[in-house]
């Protein structure tokens, strides 16, 4: 995972962790999402060698493309045990992304879980246009 913190803060919700993230565009904003997604999870050390996966991801519109973009990295974490190192976004539009994660397998002895996040919900999701840039508002199920 990337040594610098990704633009994020964290909102009060009841029963629920929310997140609101920033981005100067598009592929900014949903790269910073993945990233904070993942410092959310899980402390790790940057590995040397990580595995290369290309994602496609589609929605019908970008609060629903979040929702989707980031249940994917939460089903790897979650689902297939593998910590999403780095991410490098190659397309954003409306309704589509493409992008290339680094992955390595969730070990205990070198991972250090630090919370449990069960999904992503669609609990007032918002996707916006701010003055000079992008904004999004996600609520976790914890």
């Amino acid at each position: 995972m990337s040594t610098t913190a990704p633009d994020y803060t964290l909102l009060d919700h009841t029963a629920d962790l929310g997140m609101r993230v920033y981005g100067t565009d598009l592929k900014d904003l949903f790269e910073g999402a993945g990233r904070a997604l993942m410092h959310l999870m899980v402390k790790a050390e940057i590995p040397n060698k990580t595995h290369s996966m290309k994602i496609s991801v589609s929605g019908e519109d970008l609060a629903d493309l979040m929702v989707r973009w980031l249940g994917e990295i939460l089903y790897l974490f979650s689902g297939e045990n593998l910590v999403v190192t780095s991410i490098r976004m190659g397309s954003v539009s409306s309704s589509h992304l493409d992008a290339t994660l680094e992955t390595v397998p969730f070990e205990p002895e070198i991972h250090e879980t630090l919370r449990e996040i069960k999904a992503v919900t669609y609990h007032h999701i918002e996707v916006t246009e701010i003055g000079n840039g992008w904004e999004a508002k996600v609520i976790f199920d914890v």
